[in-house]
């Protein structure tokens, strides 16, 4: 018998997100150690000001810092479309720490409170200690690597490219069609330390590069480091990540691989 196109929705739910989790979800066995590397003391020391009468909280920044992991990990293009997606999404509310009903944030404050990690270096020091957790588990070689760089398009767009030398009367009001430009007489207005670059067969942006150094043994990132584009700044990044990364073995002097693309 054909079932009938009905809803019908219940008063109370007396169910709990963790049970809407599957047991064996990759992202159960992140939110542990995401949340063993945010008990540490003094990770968020210094960042907040004594609870003043009258002030308003902010976001906490454990829930902060587990909705910008889950920005990375699923590729969420905005604050805005993620704060869309944590709004109808159990899984992100779960792994934020929301409740069922608990209002989402507004993608403004959130970028605005974002901020503050960033500037307190908050963010580095959860990445170094999530990188101790994996040590003291022996999930890292320290002999073993690899390394790659990517570019990251600036926030800012091609009519902000323009003469150093303030002369724009050239640049006809943003069309750039049949003009030379270049980082040597041009330059962003809104973001300046963006490059105008292209590798391979892409088009030329306003772009940076990323640069990652990857231990071997389980494929975790080991050090990463944003740079200026230029066609020879990975190989330095390169030699300045492994430099570190030997710096940071037990043994100084012990000889260790890398391995990187033929870009490098």
């Amino acid at each position: 018998m054909r079932g009938a196109d009905t809803f019908t929705e219940s008063l109370f739910a007396m169910r709990r997100l963790e049970d809407f989790v599957p047991a064996d979800h990759p992202l159960r066995p992140i939110r542990a150690m995401v949340n063993e590397a945010l008990r540490k003391d003094g990770l968020f020391a210094g960042m907040y000001e004594a609870n003043v009468k009258g002030g308003r909280p902010s976001i906490a920044p454990e829930k902060l810092l587990r909705a910008m992991l889950l920005q990375i990990l699923f590729s969420v293009r905005s604050e805005r479309q993620l704060m869309e997606q944590t709004q109808y999404n159990m899984l992100f509310r779960w792994f934020i720490g929301l409740a069922m009903d608990d209002a989402v944030w507004v993608p403004t404050v959130f970028s605005k409170n974002r901020q503050r990690l960033i500037e307190h270096d908050a963010v580095v020091a959860f990445f170094n200690e999530v990188l101790e957790t994996a040590q003291d588990r022996d999930w890292l070689s320290g002999e073993h690597f690899s390394v790659d760089g990517t570019l990251i398009q600036a926030w800012a767009g091609h009519k902000s490219f323009v003469r150093k030398d303030g002369d724009d009367d050239g640049d006809r009001g943003g069309d750039f069609k049949g003009q030379r430009r270049s980082n040597e007489t041009h330059e962003s207005k809104t973001d300046p330390d963006s490059k105008l670059y292209r590798k391979g067969k892409t088009a030329s942006e306003l772009r940076y590069m990323g640069h990652t150094l990857t231990d071997n043994r389980h494929g975790l990132v080991v050090n990463a480091m944003v740079t200026q584009a230029d066609g020879f700044i990975e190989l330095e990044a390169a030699k300045t990540m492994i430099r570190d990364a030997r710096q940071a073995t037990a043994s100084p002097d012990e000889e260790v691989t890398l391995g990187a693309d033929k870009g490098l």
